[in-house]
């Protein structure tokens, strides 16, 4: 009896887990979106002359290519992954501005197909840091 407890104790913990990083997950989709469409807005209000992409993440909360205060994001969003609000960045070549940001955890991702069509570069990427959310390269300027 305690050994068949015991069995069972250990399999709620791993679902418990496994629930736990599937909604991590959800989160991150969430958040990553989030990043994608504020980085897109930050190139479409691009003023003439000017890079258009932001040299920092903190640029999306305040464009310094404006007098007055303009936002793109009210705040930049922790990780689910790793709990920390540092993410990768995905640079243009051309100019070192961001186009992209990716988690920096470097685990397997439990879901790997069946994304949304805006995730679908995401099927069967084995790690986190392979789900990028980046500007798509033909956004009218």
């Amino acid at each position: 009896m305690v050994a068949i407890l015991g069995i069972a104790s250990v399999a709620s913990l791993q679902i418990g887990s496994l629930l736990q990083r599937r909604a991590a997950e959800e989160e991150l989709l969430r958040i990553g979106s989030a990043f994608q469409n504020a980085l897109i807005a930050y190139s479409n209000a691009t003023p003439p002359g000017q890079s258009h992409g932001p040299r920092s993440l903190d640029e999306l909360l305040k464009d310094p290519r404006y007098p007055g205060i303009r936002r793109y994001l009210r705040q930049l969003y922790v990780d689910p992954l790793t709990g920390k609000s540092e993410w990768g960045v995905v640079e243009s070549p051309e100019n070192s501005s961001i186009i992209g940001v990716f988690s920096l955890s470097e685990a397997t991702p439990i879901k790997i197909a069946n994304f949304e069509s805006e995730f679908a570069d995401f099927t069967g990427k084995t790690s986190y840091r392979d789900w990028q959310f980046i500007v798509p390269a033909n956004l009218p300027h």
